[in-house]
C-alpha cells in the first residue's frame, strides 16, 4: 500500500483518527494519536515529531527529539476504538541526521533481513511463532516496604475445585491436563474465537486457537508463517488484540512465562525456515529430512543457544519457565519431534515446502523484533561456519542416567547468566551492523540495573515460610 492509498483507505472508510504505533526497546507498543486531517502524503517522508527521552532504554533527555515516519503497508482499521481509527506502525529516525534510530527493534529486523539477503545464502526468512498465554479473571499484586504479595484467578482453575460459587458445576481443568478439552471444560473458547475473528479483521492470517496445558486459562492461537519483519509486526497486533478482547470481556491477559506455580508456563516456539528463489533450503536428505544447510543453522542456534536467551528469554520470570518437567527446553540438543530438546524438526508432513527448524526455548516475553533478528544471525553463523550440531536425541531427555545427561549441555538457568553469556557472545550479531555495539551495551546495562538488581533487593514472600521461624 502506498501513502496515496492509505489517505483513500481513511476516506473510504471515514477515519477519524490515526493511530501512530512503535515498539519500545523491549518491545511493548507505544502510541500516539493525530486527526485524521493530519496525516498528510509528506507525513510518510518527513515523520513527525515525539519525545524520546522517556521510553524505556531510549535517549537521555537533551537528545530527546525524535521522529516516527509511518510505514504504508502496516495500515490497519483499529477493530477496538469508538472512534472510527486507522493504525499505522511506524519507523524511528533521528531528525537532524534523518538516519534509522540504532535502537528502534523494527530496524534491527530489517537489517537482519538485508543481511540474510546480502550473504547470499537465502533472500527470505520464514518465522512462524506460537505464542502462548494465560486469561485470568482476576489479578491483585504489590510490593512495597512491608508486604510483598500476588494473586490471580481463574473460573476454570482446579484450585477452585472446593470453592463455594452457588452452584460450583465442577468440570475445573486439572494442573497441565488443559491440552484440547472441549466446552464446558474449556470456558475459554468463545472468547478465544472472538480474539480469532479481531486478528483476522487486522489481516493476521491464523491457523488454529485452542485450549494450552496449564489449568486456570492458558491459550494459544497459531498465526500463519510470515517474512520475518512482517511477523515481528503482527506479534505486537497480536498480543494487542488478546489484550483488549480480554478486557472488553471483563478479564485480564498476561504473557508472563511462568504466572502459576507447578502448571505449565507459556513458550513461543518459534518456526524458521531459509528460501531461495522460491525455493526452500533446509529440506534435504538427512536426519529428519534435513539437507546440511539446516543441520548447519541448528548448529549455529545451540552453539549461541545460552547468549540468544537473554533476548528471546527475556525476564527473570522467564528461567522459572526454563526447567525439567514442563515441556520445557532446557536441553541444548536437537532432535525430530522430541519436545524436550531445545531444537526440534517437526515432522508433520512430506512436503519439502514444510520443512523448517523449531527453537522451543523462546518465550512471549521477547520483543519479537529483537528475539527473531537475533535467531536468524545465530543461524546464518551456523550456516557461514559449518557448524553441525552434532548427533540428535530421540529419547525423553528428562529421562537420561546422569552420565548421559551430564553431557548435554543446559539452557541458562537465570536472566544473570544468560546476560552474562550475551555480554562474552555477541560479534555474531554485530555482523552487517544489524545488532550494534550500543544495543547490546544498553540491552545488558537495562536489564541488570532495572530488573535484576530490584528483585535481589527485595524480600520473596516464599522466603517467609522457609526462614520465618527458622
Amino acid at each position: 500500500m502506498k501513502p496515496r492509498e492509505v489517505l483513500a483507505l481513511c476516506r473510504e472508510k471515514e477515519v477519524k483518527a490515526v493511530d501512530l504505533r512503535f515498539a519500545d526497546f523491549l518491545g511493548l507498543w507505544q502510541h500516539l494519536t493525530i486527526p485524521v486531517g493530519k496525516l498528510e502524503e509528506d507525513v510518510f517522508e518527513d515523520g513527525l515529531g515525539f519525545d524520546g527521552s522517556s521510553i524505556r532504554g531510549w535517549q537521555a533527555i537533551n537528545e530527546s527529539d525524535m521522529l516516527l515516519v509511518p510505514v504504508p503497508e502496516s495500515a490497519v482499521l483499529d477493530p477496538f476504538t469508538a472512534l472510527p481509527t486507522l493504525a499505522l506502525i511506524c519507523s524511528v529516525q533521528d531528525p537532524i541526521t534523518r538516519e534509522d534510530y540504532s535502537r528502534d527493534p523494527r530496524h534491527v529486523a530489517r537489517k537482519a533481513a538485508n543481511y540474510l539477503r546480502g550473504t547470499g545464502i537465502a533472500d527470505t526468512c520464514f518465522i512462524g511463532p506460537e505464542a502462548e498465554f494465560f486469561v485470568f479473571d482476576d489479578v491483585r499484586f504489590d510490593q512495597n516496604a512491608h508486604e510483598g504479595y500476588y494473586h490471580v484467578d481463574s473460573a476454570e482453575g482446579e484450585w477452585t475445585r472446593g470453592r463455594a460459587e452457588g452452584p460450583n458445576l465442577g468440570g475445573k481443568l486439572r494442573h497441565k491436563q488443559g491440552h484440547f478439552p472441549c466446552p464446558p471444560a474449556d470456558r475459554l473458547m468463545d472468547l478465544r474465537n472472538e480474539m480469532m475473528q479481531a486478528m483476522i479483521q487486522c489481516g493476521i492470517d491464523v491457523e488454529a486457537q485452542h485450549h494450552e496445558v496449564a489449568s486456570g486459562g492458558q491459550c494459544e492461537i497459531d498465526m500463519r508463517y510470515q517474512e520475518l519483519v512482517r511477523m515481528a509486526d503482527q506479534v505486537c497486533h497480536y498480543k494487542y488484540v488478546v489484550r483488549n478482547v480480554a478486557r472488553r470481556n471483563g478479564k485480564t491477559v498476561t504473557f508472563m512465562p511462568k504466572p502459576l506455580h507447578g502448571d505449565n508456563g507459556s513458550g513461543m516456539h518459534t518456526h524458521l525456515s531459509l528460501w531461495r528463489d522460491g525455493q526452500p533450503l533446509f529440506a534435504g536428505t538427512g536426519y529428519a529430512g534435513l539437507s546440511d544447510i539446516g543441520l548447519y543453522a541448528i548448529g549455529g542456534i545451540l552453539r549461541h543457544a545460552p547468549a540468544l536467551l537473554a533476548l528471546t528469554n527475556p525476564t527473570t520470570n522467564s528461567y522459572k519457565r526454563l526447567v525439567p518437567g514442563y515441556e520445557a527446553p532446557v536441553n541444548l540438543a536437537y532432535s525430530q519431534r522430541n519436545r524436550s530438546a531445545a531444537c526440534r524438526i517437526p515432522m508433520v508432513s512430506s512436503n519439502p515446502r514444510t520443512k523448517r527448524i523449531e527453537f522451543r526455548c523462546p518465550d512471549p516475553m521477547a520483543n519479537p523484533y529483537l528475539a527473531f533478528a537475533a535467531t536468524l544471525l545465530a543461524a546464518i553463523d551456523g550456516i557461514q561456519n559449518k557448524l553441525h550440531p552434532g548427533d540428535p536425541f530421540d529419547r525423553d531427555l528428562y529421562d537420561l542416567e546422569p552420565e548421559q545427561r551430564a553431557r548435554v549441555a543446559q539452557a541458562p538457568r537465570s536472566l544473570d547468566e544468560a546476560l552474562e553469556a550475551l555480554e562474552h557472545d555477541h560479534d555474531f550479531l554485530l555482523r552487517g551492523d544489524v545488532f550494534t555495539d550500543d544495543v547490546i551495551a544498553t540491552w545488558l546495562a537495562y536489564k541488570r540495573a532495572q530488573e535484576i538488581a530490584p528483585l535481589r533487593l527485595r524480600p520473596h514472600p516464599y522466603e517467609f515460610c522457609m526462614y520465618y521461624d527458622a
